[in-house]
Formats: C-alpha cells, structure tokens, sequence
C-alpha cells in the first residue's frame, strides 16, 4: 500500500549506514573464519560471491549461504563463516595479504582458483543508540540473491563491487563501499517487506491500522496528534489503535509519538548542522529548553554534547 513507501522513507535516516570494507576471502576445502563481537552500532556483512558456505550466529546454526545472497547481522553478534561439511582437500591454515591501494586485506588459505569468494566488512549505523528501528531488527538478515524479487538488481552491484576490488585499482575501496552503502539498502528493504508480525516498530508495519498511523506520525511529527485524531486517520477505533500499539511496542500511539520524535530529532542532529532550536520545533517542541529536557532524560546526553560527541 502507498503508506509502506512513505514510512519506509522517512525510515532510511534511522537506517543510514556507514560501510567499511575489510576483506576478500578466498576459500578451499574446510576452512572456518571466526568473528568476535563488534562495538555498538557496527553490523558485519558477509556477500557470497561464488560457491558455498555456512553461517553460525548465536542459536541460528548453519545458516546455509551461496553465490549472491547477503548476511548482515545487526546487532554486531559473534559468529563464524564455515566451509559445507561436503568439502574436500586437506585444510590449509588462512594467510593475510595487503592490497596495494587500500586497507582492504586478502584472507585466503589457496593458491589457486578459490571454490568460495566472499566480500566482508562491516555497516556502522549512524544512529545506533536507542534507535528503535535498530533494535527491532533480528540478528540475522539473509538476502538470497536468486529467491529475491530484486535479485537482478542486486546480482549487478555484486558484480560491480567484485570487480573494482578485484581490478585493486586506485579509488576501488570507495566505489565499492558506495555500492555496499546501496546494496544493504536493498537487504533492509527486503526485510521490511517481508518481516513477520513479531514486535517493535516493525510490526507496526504489518498491520493496516498502525501502518497509517506510523506513516501520518513519520510524515508531520511536530503535528500535537491526539488519539483521536490517529484512530480516525486509521480508520479504527481508539480502544484497537491502542491495543495494537501496545501488542507491538509496549507502548500506547501517543507515548510512542514522543520516543519517535527524539529518534527522528537524534537522527538530524547527528547528521546535519540544522540549529537545535530549528530541529526541536520540527519535531513538535514548543522551546529548546523542554525539547533539551527531554532528550537529556531519554538519551542521557544533552542535544549538543551529542552532535559535538558525533563530530568529534
């Protein structure tokens, strides 16, 4: 419906991700690469971009992966990148080269064609602290490049992305972190599509009613909504519009409005110069001074210790 467009938009902010390329890995027979858990807001990736492997992640145990399908584990979680137990050839230990024009290395325990070629980094979400699209996120999201309805689209920025960082050309590392930056775009949009009922602002989404609201709330924030008005812009009653709300984010429509609003007011602070002044009526603060009282109690940071935090 038109509504999912719209709350999508206005959800990309609170998604915005910083790639960083980190690895090529080139793989035969068994092989196993362990990664331990990452700093707050980082999110590892994984892109399959030939042959075969496993993912293991906290419960979620071979997760099976092939040529073009994206991992993405959001929360940051310890996991390991294995070989199919049908691999053969003697197990060779993993090597690590440099490339020449980047800080991009080179894992690979062969030395000739590779069975299994991945690309691998990490995302850091700009706006990770409290940010309650991030935390409604699974630990694991998978694309399956051949299952998905954007398969070709995302078939040809693997292919880009391989081949600048094959080339290993001056400004490859950039391009290709470019390209990523759209990719997992691609991979949270998917998700959003086809996410289950579940809990958080993603249920949201599942549902008639409170995607109307979401998107009414997301498309004029500084609006003073009453429940009233929401219920009949969701074409429901008062008492389900609630219910709803609190089966999904433990929270009554107007209680979550105000937690929206310091999201969506984080989200512009840390990534522009707009005056707070500006910022705080846009989001539906009559001052600064009750828009900073209220972002010191729910982030426990003052409105510009944070951007200074962020810039710094």
């Amino acid at each position: 419906m038109d509504e999912e467009s719209e709350i999508f938009k206005e959800l990309v902010p609170l998604l915005r991700v910083q790639p960083e390329l980190e690895q090529l890995c080139r793989f035969g027979a068994q092989w196993a690469s362990p990664h331990g858990p990452e700093p707050d807001g980082w999110a590892p990736f994984h892109i399959v971009t030939a042959g075969s492997c496993l993912l293991d992640a906290g419960e979620r145990t071979a997760i099976p992966l092939t040529a073009g399908d994206v991992a993405v584990l959001p929360h940051g979680g310890p996991h390991t990148v294995r070989a199919l137990p049908t691999a053969t050839g003697r197990a060779v230990a993993l090597r690590v080269e440099h490339r020449l024009h980047d800080d991009i290395v080179l894992k690979s325990n062969v030395e000739g064609e590779a069975e299994t070629k991945l690309i691998c980094g990490r995302l850091r979400f700009e706006h990770a602290h409290r940010n309650m699209v991030l935390a409604a996120l699974p630990d694991v999201i998978v694309l399956a490049g051949a299952a998905n309805g954007d398969a070709a689209r995302v078939a040809r920025l693997v292919e880009l992305m391989q081949a600048e960082l094959e080339e290993d050309r001056i400004g490859a590392a950039p391009i290709a972190s470019g390209l990523a930056s759209s990719l997992m775009i691609f991979v949270l949009r998917s998700h959003l599509e086809t996410a289950g009922t579940g809990r958080g602002i993603l249920a949201l989404l599942t549902r008639r009613q409170t995607a109307r609201a979401l998107a009414v709330m997301l498309a004029d924030p500084a609006h003073p909504w009453t429940l009233d008005e929401l219920a009949e812009l969701a074409r429901t009653s008062r008492a389900t519009l609630v219910r709803q709300f609190q089966t999904a984010v433990d929270m009554a429509p107007v209680a979550f409005l105000a937690d929206l609003r310091l999201n969506l007011a984080r989200s512009r602070i840390r990534a522009s110069h707009t005056p707070l002044a500006i910022i705080a009526e846009e989001v539906g603060y009559q001052s600064e001074t009750a828009f900073s009282r209220a972002y010191q109690r729910h982030y426990g940071i003052a409105p510009g210790g944070d951007r200074k935090a962020r810039t710094e």
